[in-house]
């Protein structure tokens, strides 16, 4: 189904809640790893989607269609993830370092994650770059993202995405 069927349906009040449940069942599995590539455990990971699909129930009135509405629920899910990320080196004074060996060892010896020497070993390299850095090198590399799209959900110059990514 398209997003602005999704759209009319969400908007009348005797298909509201079918409409939220194709736009979840379409967008949910999608927006799960791409939080999941930043936050790495999978409770943390299925805690922000929650969150992202109420805001985006209590929102839904507000979205404009300026951009497409899986721009909109991205950008949504990625500024879900970044205050997560904040809030938790917040919460537990935790310098950048000890976050990141908490999450390498996530990495490490995670029940949902696995893969080859290689990949585990990419997957900890990223865990070094800062958050934005790291989610742009996702959305590019992992999502397959054009530069125009990441520039549509961070708000940030293209030619910063391109810096940032190579």
């Amino acid at each position: 189904m398209e997003d602005k069927d999704l759209i009319e349906k969400i908007k009348k009040e005797e298909s509201r809640n079918f409409g939220f449940n194709l736009l979840v069942n379409k967008y949910q599995k999608r927006i799960y790893w791409h939080i999941r590539k930043m936050v790495i455990d999978h409770d943390d990971a299925d805690d922000l989607v929650q969150e992202v699909f109420v805001k985006i129930w209590k929102n839904l009135h507000n979205f404009r269609q300026d951009s497409g509405l899986y721009t909109w629920i991205y950008r949504i899910a990625t500024n879900e993830c970044l205050n997560f990320l904040k809030k938790k080196r917040q919460r537990f004074f935790l310098p950048i370092k000890d976050i990141e060996n908490e999450m390498t060892h996530m990495v490490e010896s995670g029940p949902y994650l696995d893969g080859d020497e290689i990949q585990l070993k990419l997957q900890k390299a990223l865990l070094k770059l800062p958050d934005k850095q790291r989610l742009i090198f996702n959305m590019k590399y992992f999502d397959e993202m054009k530069y125009e799209e990441i520039s549509q959900i961070t708000d940030t110059s293209v030619g910063s995405l391109k810096a940032s990514y190579h």
